[in-house]
């Protein structure tokens, strides 16, 4: 392989050029040359030669049948899991259903492709909205093999064309309701107190809104991360969201004479006790029966004893809806809403968005808790035009 002459000298513009022939390799012949597409050669240089790659045995590839095992577990958090796998069904079904069938793992770019532009087509039809599509293709491309995943260029680049014209239509991103404390409360009022699962369920509310949960962190919650004083509680979140790596997290929550979090705390745990249900390692939320009973579960259940995330939204729309808010400014109310209220409130009374972010676990630096959880009600929200002083004249300064 020889640099082919360019008449002249290089230029950013102009990089080296090779002429090369394809030659049978033989024993005393030089070692061909490796270029593939991340060859990055400075001018005057040769590609490497293959004698010159790591001299690798087939000891480097192979791991113990203990890391195999471990390898074949899931590494993802289970509401993740379950998420992707309801998305990657219905991806396989798609590409089973094609004439020829398609190959869903792995799959070609066309493939990805064809079905990102197939879920396009249903949303523009009012099935779904973009961010929707969006999250689905990210979970399929996420699912491949890593070396062969996909080009999710052409995808992207129609998301944000669709999702541009959606906005333009008038479309718009569905939120949840804020239960601001004045709505968490009305749930809590909703709640029996004198029944085991009133207990339960006044205490889910005080605690979702006071330390901004999210379903998943109050579904995992175990009772030795919940530490009771008497002015406050002590919560330990040991992970979350935006904490793939398990750090955990802690915060003391001073109490409050309207949510009144050491007096429920102390009363589910007595309840809990009572029920044989309140060891260190047990989880702080339990299903219940009808007659306060904790719920039984199939021998390896994977969760054990711990509750769905989707179990406590359900019960938290069951409140709302005897308090009669199932929708607040024609937002529905969720799990998610006793998070985004507790954010407005504080944003509304002047907490910096970086205690804010401490509070709720959002990453250092994040805006989330300003652009996506501040949802100020209706005639609640505050107007900075308020703030300019009335004027009542009929003419323009310096006129006559």
């Amino acid at each position: 392989m020889t640099e082919r002459p360019s008449g002249g000298a290089l230029t950013e513009e102009e990089p080296p050029v090779f002429d090369a022939e394809l030659v049978e390799y033989g024993a005393g012949e030089p070692a061909p040359y490796v270029v593939t597409q991340h060859t990055v050669l400075a001018p005057g240089r040769l590609p490497p030669r293959s004698d010159e790659r790591p001299a690798w045995t087939t000891a480097d590839f192979y791991v113990t049948a203990e890391d195999a095992e471990e390898l074949g577990a899931e590494d993802i958090a289970e509401n993740t899991r379950v998420n992707r796998d309801s998305t990657v069904r219905a991806f396989q079904a798609w590409c089973a259903a094609q004439e020829p069938p398609r190959l869903a793992r792995p799959c070609t770019t066309a493939t990805y492709t064809a079905y990102g532009l197939h879920l396009i087509r249903r949303g523009k039809a009012g099935e779904f909205k973009p961010d929707t599509v969006k999250a689905y293709m990210s979970r399929i491309s996420s699912w491949q093999p890593v070396d062969l995943r996909p080009d999710t260029t052409r995808v992207k680049g129609k998301l944000r064309t669709w999702r541009k014209a959606w906005a333009e239509a008038g479309g718009e991103v569905e939120r949840s309701a804020a239960l601001t404390i004045e709505y968490s409360l009305a749930l809590i009022a909703a709640c029996d107190e004198s029944t085991n699962i009133g207990k339960r369920d006044a205490f889910l509310v005080a605690l979702g809104y006071a330390n901004l949960h999210r379903e998943m962190e109050l579904a995992d919650l175990l009772v030795r991360r919940l530490r009771i004083h008497p002015t406050g509680i002590h919560v330990g979140t040991a992970s979350s969201k935006t904490d793939q790596q398990g750090k955990g997290s802690s915060r003391f929550i001073e109490d409050r004479p309207d949510l009144r979090l050491v007096d429920r705390a102390r009363a589910w745990l007595a309840v809990l006790e009572e029920l044989e249900a309140g060891g260190p390692d047990q989880p702080v939320f339990r299903s219940l029966t009808a007659g306060g009973n904790p719920r039984t579960y199939p021998e390896g259940r994977k969760r054990g004893n711990r509750m769905r995330p989707g179990s406590l939204n359900e019960r938290i729309q069951h409140l709302a809806g005897k308090a009669g808010l199932p929708y607040i400014d024609d937002r529905k109310v969720t799990a998610h809403s006793l998070r985004a209220g507790a954010n407005t409130d504080m944003a509304a009374a002047g907490v910096p968005l970086a205690e804010r972010n401490r509070a709720g676990r959002w990453a250092a630096g994040s805006h989330t808790a300003d652009t996506v959880y501040d949802r100020p009600h209706g005639l609640a929200a505050s107007d900075p035009l308020a703030k300019v002083p009335v004027r009542l004249v009929t003419q323009a300064p310096g006129t006559r």
